[in-house]
């Protein structure tokens, strides 16, 4: 079972397509690869350039807007997830929709796509991922391709 609980921080245009059902199809995705078998649960909140902006100051900081910051609730060596009963609230995405369509279109690509990708990316760094190293942030990367390939 998943559970996503989805919050916006302001209204958003209209996208051309269910924003929650992509972000939902993502994380699916993303947990299969994992091989993750327990039930999961993930906040997922849409938010402006501005708001990120804040978030990332304050938690990391870094004083400048990004697309996506994570917030996991575990370290990746406390992660065992092969219980089928267990439940796992694994954290918080957080997903600024006007930086993903500033990307969409700088890389010629649909704002849907980027959505997906934002939210691979995300989920991967709640399962202990990262790219502060070239050797690291090729794994990601591959796992991320790998991941948006299911997605289709």
């Amino acid at each position: 079972m998943l559970y996503i609980d989805f919050s916006a921080t302001d209204k958003f245009d209209e996208l051309g397509f269910n924003l929650k059902s992509t972000v939902r199809q993502a994380v699916k995705a993303t947990l299969l690869r994992e091989g993750f078998e327990s039930n999961a649960s993930v906040s997922v909140t849409f938010c402006d350039n501005a708001y990120i902006r804040e978030l990332n100051k304050k938690f990391r900081n870094v004083d400048r807007h990004t697309d996506v910051l994570s917030f996991p609730l575990y370290e990746a060596d406390e992660l065992v997830y092969d219980d089928p009963d267990a439940e796992f609230m694994l954290g918080d995405i957080v997903i600024s929709l006007e930086r993903a369509k500033e990307q969409a279109e700088e890389y010629g690509h649909s704002l849907k796509r980027e959505l997906y990708y934002l939210a691979v990316h995300g989920m991967l760094h709640l399962f202990g991922y990262d790219h502060e190293i070239e050797e690291d942030k090729a794994l990601m990367r591959e796992k991320e391709e790998e991941i948006l390939a299911l997605i289709g």
